[in-house]
């Protein structure tokens, strides 16, 4: 099982660096706005160092950054669809074959999930997760409220405002709509992953394919 599970996150390794290569290989500064461009390279780091321990028997990431990894792959595929849909979706640059935002917004995060179904120990969140996973959020607000004001005009995703995503544009907003939009999402994303936590509370502790 052990083989099997390094051959399948191997291939969602290289889903995902293929579906961020214009941040990465092209060193665009543009393309690492998006927290699903971000979170989707996370993704592929965390699950590299997971591939690698099953093929050769070594020390697997810890519970709380698996967990945190495949949590935003989720938000950011969710934040994706919010605010996107699925304009564009299979448009665009492609690599072998697959649409670029097909990858990131529904290829990677689909098989993130079911690698922490199928291949992952479960039962060894604790509750207090579902806070720290939490954490990201403002720091990636304030991420985008900084790069904004230091340095503007240089867009982000598909669209030529200076914020990433309609819901958190602080130019057409202003201060109060932001604030309540930022609370709004980080409540649908701890609820996400909440999700994540019973999930992992109800599912055996081990299963026919854990690692």
């Amino acid at each position: 099982m052990r083989f099997l599970a390094s051959i399948y996150r191997f291939v969602l390794v290289a889903f995902a660096l293929a579906g961020t290569y214009q941040g990465w290989l092209s060193g665009s500064a543009r393309a690492w706005i998006p927290l699903d461009f971000q979170a989707t390279f996370l993704l592929a780091v965390v699950m590299l160092w997971a591939a690698a321990a099953a093929l050769l028997k070594g020390t697997e990431p810890p519970a709380w950054l698996k967990g945190f990894a495949t949590l935003y792959a989720l938000i950011g595929a969710l934040a994706a669809w919010t605010f996107e849909g699925s304009a564009g979706l299979l448009a665009g640059l492609r690599v072998w074959g697959i649409p670029l935002a097909l990858m990131t917004r529904v290829l990677v995060p689909a098989m993130a999930v079911l690698d922490f179904l199928l291949f992952d120990a479960h039962r060894r969140y604790p509750w207090h997760f579902t806070l720290s996973w939490m954490a990201y959020l403002p720091l990636y607000a304030a991420f985008v409220l900084i790069r904004a004001a230091v340095w503007p005009g240089l867009g982000a995703g598909s669209r030529a405002s200076d914020y990433p995503y309609s819901g958190i544009d602080l130019a057409a907003l202003g201060w109060e709509r932001f604030v309540i939009n930022a609370a709004q999402y980080l409540v649908a994303c701890f609820a996400l992953g909440l999700a994540l936590f019973l999930i992992d509370r109800i599912m055996p502790k081990r299963t026919a394919l854990t690692v």
